[in-house]
């Protein structure tokens, strides 16, 4: 596959959704490069003219079928890919929403190959992008604070 966001002059700004419900995020794993193999959180690109909240809503639905609220920033993360000479390959961006599930059936593209409704400790057992966990705390007390 060849990527066109290959060797930027520039990062790519992108959007992810932590969706949280009853306490558990979806994770979803990617079924393509970067992040092959890799629980993440759905997300892409944001496309010219769009809100983030657009995007993201956008990306959730495209990937999984789901329709989302977004509540509010949970943190952003740098996705920073270096090729065998140390070039920069691919750089994003990548701000992550707090979100609530709201409709929709779950109904994966081709992009990504499982989805899992988990428990935050649950991530530490599988292989997932880097800082995942920490933004699936940070967004869980943003949508359902402790008491």
């Amino acid at each position: 596959m060849n990527d066109a966001r290959a060797y930027p002059s520039h990062p790519y700004l992108a959007v992810s959704a932590a969706i949280i419900r009853d306490g558990k995020v979806l994770a979803v794993r990617r079924a393509r490069k970067p992040a092959l193999a890799h629980y993440t959180l759905p997300g892409g690109g944001v496309e010219t003219g769009e809100t983030l909240h657009e995007a993201v809503c956008r990306e959730v639905m495209e990937e999984t079928g789901l329709e989302i609220e977004p509540i509010a920033l949970a943190g952003h993360r740098e996705a920073i890919v270096p090729d065998a000479q140390g070039a920069v390959k691919l750089h994003f961006v990548i701000l992550c929403f707090a979100s609530r599930l709201t409709g929709g059936e779950l109904s994966l593209n081709d992009e990504l190959d499982d989805a899992r409704w988990l428990v935050p400790a649950e991530l530490a057992t599988l292989k997932t992008t880097e800082g995942l966990a920490e933004i699936v705390e940070a967004a869980i007390d943003l949508v359902e604070p402790r008491r």
